[in-house]
This record gives structure tokens, C-alpha cells and sequence, in this order.
């Protein structure tokens, strides 16, 4: 069962209404409007105050929507053929500047579910409540603005780290990207000793130890100089704790009949019930809007689609001499799926150009023939196959080659594709497979931005030309400034010792 968002009338308690004269009325606490003296004062007070930081995760300018356009719709994966032309320029390099929309929105919707897990932070140990449970949610509140915090991190670079409960007056140091993942650290450290392994049927979705240690080695990993050993703790405490396993269909891992399962670290949640379109609020959607955005012509918006190297990158036969099962999962192409939503590829069906290849991953075309923006697929942000590969390229940084191909047969083996022979690799050409390997696994999830970071592909002429000859977008690419988005201009203007990033 999937965490809902908290009911306002829970939070307001009853109305009372008084009919008489009374001198006093006037000075009564209007019941519509609660305040933090009439919150934070039951247990159930903390666990609502919870899911309202998990709820603010759903918002479009959050996992719903904008984060999809922030990272895959900006790598080398996709293109654009968008007719919304600041969205087009968005995504392609181009006149992106400090007033940039959905930057602006992206970056106050993220802060926005950081404050609320500050309010969390600052208000539940005052509560009297069950120790345990006051300390597990602690954790989760540290687990979620620690993600938070990574996105912002990776995505924006220098911050302001507000670890308070902000308000308009609060002004706080705009600290470096290194710094922002050392306080996740911290924090990922003291959430990890409170959060449970798992949890029971009702409260699926909620941040676990497998979650907070597996970001903490992706952080790890991200840092400029990374820490290939302390990452590789993480990966193999989550991998020894035995609680994931691969599922035997790679597509079960972006439907919605199929979440929160053996392979799902952490993910989103989202349900297609309410569909009225006002978020954040008691019956307001809960949906992804990703599907309907990236959807294919006749079905959505066609924002976001495949670029032809990616569809040639599943290069590897499976053991019986088929195609890479996962490329057709991924994407749809007239070659590999010439029907989707029920209709044919090409004329008499959707009649999309039969040379275009679209996004199949998070689509709905497996149960209805429409899309909308009411997707109640949950996004999944940390799989155990993700886990598995970065533990390979964390045991292959360290010249440990052969577990690291153990490590990438287990993700191979789940496709039946042909096994690595380890001798067949040393440290370096198994660096370059294991880019291949990420890509073929992952592509499409938002993991491919920080990896090209990671690569270090942006930083050089070499890289920028490899990405260059993968997607033509990269002619436009400008080093540093197109590695991070614009810090709003609105924020600046208020806080004036705040840096814009490089080249806006």
C-alpha cells in the first residue's frame, strides 16, 4: 500500500462553532488556519508532518515531471523536437538563463519538501510519542532532505544548506557542492541506525537502512575526488543485507502493478486516483506527469524522445542468439515494437514515422491505449541492479576486476544475456563496459546525467566530443555553464551574497 497524502481535516480538528455574543470571539484561534502552537503536539501530529514531506516528492516541478527533463531529457540518451520553445531551449543548451522557469520552480518545490522535513527535524522531539517510532522518523526525515539535497547538489552545484526551520528572514551560507554532500553523509550516517531494513504492508514506500546506505554511496562516488572504497562499504552492506533481489522480468520494475518489489531500494510514489489537477492537497492528484509528456505522438507530448545510438547500444545476444530483452521494455521503435497502445507504429495506427524511436519505460501501454496526467506509476530513484553496477565500477576503480564482473553477470544474467569472461577485461576496458552495461540498464531513469558528471565527460574537448558525435544538442554544450542549471534570479535579488553559477 502506498503512503497517501495527510487529510487536512485530521490536521484541524473540529470546527466549533458559537452562536452567541461572546466578547471574546474575536480573539479565538480561527480553526481553518492551524498554527504550530495547535500542531506538533501528538504522535500522530509527527507521522502526518512525515507524509507531507513525502507527498511534496509528487509535485510536477519535483519526480512528477521536471526532474525527468532536468536529467534524462538533457543527456545524451534524448532529443527534443518540443514546439514549447522554452522547453526546447531547456533541453538543448540554449538561452537558458536566471529567470528560467523550470529551474525556478524545480529549485522552490525541492526546498519546499526540504522545509518540511526541517519542521520534522525541529518539532518531533519535543512530541511525547513511542521512542522508536520518534526515532525512525527522525531518520526518514534526514533520508528524504539527504535525496533532496543530492538532486539539489548534483543539479544546482553551490547551495545555500538550510538545516532550520527557514522563514522569510532566514539567510544561511551558500556552501560548495562538496560541502552539501559531506552534510549528507552526516546525515545519511545518523538516519541509518534508526531506519528499519523494512516495512510491513501499510506503510510501503517509506525511506529504509537499504535506501539511506546505498545514496550514501552514491554520494560517495559523485565527489569530486570519490571515495571508491567507502562507496563500496555501502553497496555491500545493502547487498549483504539480503533483503533485494533482481525480479525475473525487467519490465515489472516501471509498471505500477509491480512496485515497491524485491528489486525497489526506493521509489516515488504515485497513484492515478484523484485526477483534478490541484497537487499538495486532501483529493489532489497524486499522479506522475512523465508518461504524458514523454508519451508518443496521438498519446502525449512527445517532449522528450530516444536518441538512434541509444536503441544501437543493445547490442549483446541473449544465450538463444535474441535481442537485448530490455531494449524493447525501454523503448518504442517500429523495429522492436511495431504496436503500441494497441495500435500499429506506422499509418493506420498512430502513424508515427517508423525512423522515430520514443521512451517505453514509465508508459502505460501495457494496460490502456491513452495516457494523461494522472500516471500512478511510482518512480523508481534507487534499484538493487543500480546498486549492483556501481558496486562493479566501485570494486573495478579499486583494480578488484573479477568481482566486479561477478557483480555485472548477475545484472546480465537477469536478460539471459551471454556472461563476461573476467579474464577477458583489465581495469580499463572494463571501465568502458561498464558504461555500456549502465546504459543498457538503466537508460531512461535519470541515472545517465550524474553519470556523465562522474565520467568527467563534460570537463574535456575528448569527452565533449564523444558526446558531440552521440547527440548534436552537445554542440551547444558550454563548459562550466551548461553542468548546472541557474540559481533563480528571485533568490538573488532577495539574498545578495548568493553566486550565480558559472556563465549566467
Amino acid at each position: 500500500m502506498k503512503i497517501h497524502k495527510i487529510t487536512t481535516l485530521a490536521l484541524l480538528g473540529t470546527l466549533l462553532v458559537n452562536s452567541g455574543c461572546d466578547k471574546d470571539l474575536l480573539e479565538k484561534v480561527n480553526p481553518n488556519t492551524p498554527s504550530t502552537e495547535q500542531f506538533w503536539q501528538t504522535q500522530d501530529d509527527a507521522l502526518r508532518a512525515m507524509v507531507a514531506a513525502y507527498s511534496r516528492q509528487q509535485i510536477f516541478s519535483n519526480y512528477s515531471l521536471y526532474w525527468h527533463f532536468a536529467t534524462t531529457g538533457r543527456s545524451d540518451e534524448s532529443f527534443t523536437n518540443t514546439p514549447d520553445t522554452g522547453l526546447n531551449q531547456y533541453l538543448v543548451f540554449r538561452q537558458v538563463n536566471t529567470s528560467d522557469q523550470r529551474s525556478q520552480f524545480m529549485w522552490n518545490d525541492m526546498y519546499s519538501i526540504i522545509f518540511r522535513c526541517n519542521q520534522v527535524l525541529a518539532n518531533v522531539p519535543n512530541i511525547q510519542m513511542d521512542a522508536d517510532l520518534k526515532k525512525r522518523t527522525l531518520a526518514e526525515a534526514l533520508y528524504l532532505r539527504s535525496m533532496v539535497y543530492y538532486d539539489m547538489g548534483l543539479l544546482f552545484g553551490n547551495i545555500p544548506l538550510v538545516l532550520t526551520v527557514a522563514d522569510a528572514n532566514t539567510r544561511v551560507p551558500q556552501v560548495t557542492q562538496e560541502e552539501v554532500y559531506a552534510q549528507i553523509i552526516k546525515d545519511l550516517t545518523a538516519a541509518k541506525a534508526d531506519l528499519p531494513l523494512t516495512y510491513d504492508a501499510a506503510n510501503k514506500g517509506r525511506a529504509t537502512r537499504g535506501a539511506a546506505t546505498a545514496l550514501m554511496g552514491k554520494v560517495y562516488m559523485q565527489m569530486k575526488q570519490p571515495q571508491w572504497a567507502l562507496a563500496s562499504e555501502q553497496f555491500a552492506e545493502v547487498i549483504n543485507s539480503n533483503q533485494y533481489s533482481l525480479v525475473a522480468n525487467y519490465a515489472d520494475n516501471f509498471t505500477e502493478a509491480n512496485e515497491n518489489n524485491s528489486e525497489s531500494i526506493y521509489e516515488v510514489q504515485f497513484s492515478g486516483v484523484n485526477q483534478n489537477f490541484d497537487q499538495d492537497r486532501p483529493g489532489g492528484t497524486e499522479g506522475n506527469e512523465r508518461a504524458q509528456f514523454f508519451g508518443p505522438p496521438g498519446v502525449g507530448f512527445t517532449d522528450v524522445e530516444v536518441r538512434p545510438w541509444l536503441f544501437n547500444e543493445f547490442s549483446d545476444k541473449t544465450t538463444t542468439g535474441g535481442v537485448d530483452p530490455r531494449r524493447d521494455a525501454t523503448m518504442f521503435s517500429a523495429v522492436g515494437t511495431p504496436t503500441l497502445y494497441g495500435r500499429p507504429f506506422g499509418a493506420g495506427g498512430l502513424d508515427i514515422n517508423p525512423n522515430r524511436i520514443l521512451w517505453r519505460k514509465y508508459q502505460n501501454d501495457r494496460t490502456r491505449n491513452f495516457e494523461n496526467f494522472f500516471s500512478g506509476i511510482n518512480i523508481r530513484l534507487i534499484r538493487y541492479a543500480d546498486v549492483l553496477l556501481m558496486q562493479a565500477e566501485a570494486l573495478n576503480e579499486q583494480n578488484k576486476v573479477a568481482d566486479a564482473v561477478a557483480l555485472i553477470n548477475q545484472v546480465r544474467s537477469r536478460v539471459n544475456l551471454v556472461p563476461l569472461v573476467a579474464g577477458g577485461f583489465n581495469q580499463t576496458t572494463l571501465r568502458a563496459q561498464l558504461r555500456h552495461e549502465r546504459i543498457t540498464e538503466l537508460a531512461g531513469e535519470g541515472m545517465r546525467w550524474g553519470d556523465l558528471i562522474r565520467y568527467k565527460l563534460f570537463e574535456t574537448p575528448a569527452g565533449l566530443n564523444e558526446l558531440k558525435a552521440r547527440d548534436a544538442d552537445f554542440n551547444n554544450f558550454i563548459y562550466p555553464r551548461n553542468t548546472l542549471l541557474p540559481i533563480p534570479q528571485t533568490d538573488i535579488d532577495v539574498d545578495r551574497t548568493l553566486q550565480q553559477n558559472p556563465g549566467f
